[in-house]
């Protein structure tokens, strides 16, 4: 039997959100997983640490533009 990307997709699409940006994530790494060398513990844990603090709500976040913005205004 023979899958094609097209169904992957369109199966894809019908999971719940969170799922579906798990399976974006995974692929999202696969990309990158060759030409990165892999993390080490200490940063795996930090990562897992601030997705934690996100899913919690703990996070304080800030828009992209806003912390470039302040970024090239320091620059300057």
């Amino acid at each position: 039997m023979s899958i094609t990307a097209e169904q992957v997709i369109m199966d894809a699409l019908e999971l719940p959100t969170p799922l579906r940006a798990f399976v974006a994530e995974k692929l999202i790494e696969s990309l990158d997983a060759l030409d990165s060398p892999s993390l080490s513990e200490k940063w795996k844990q930090e990562v897992c640490r601030r997705c934690a603090e996100m899913d919690r709500g703990d996070a304080v976040l800030c828009d992209a533009d806003q912390v470039f913005a302040k970024a090239f205004a320091l620059l300057s």
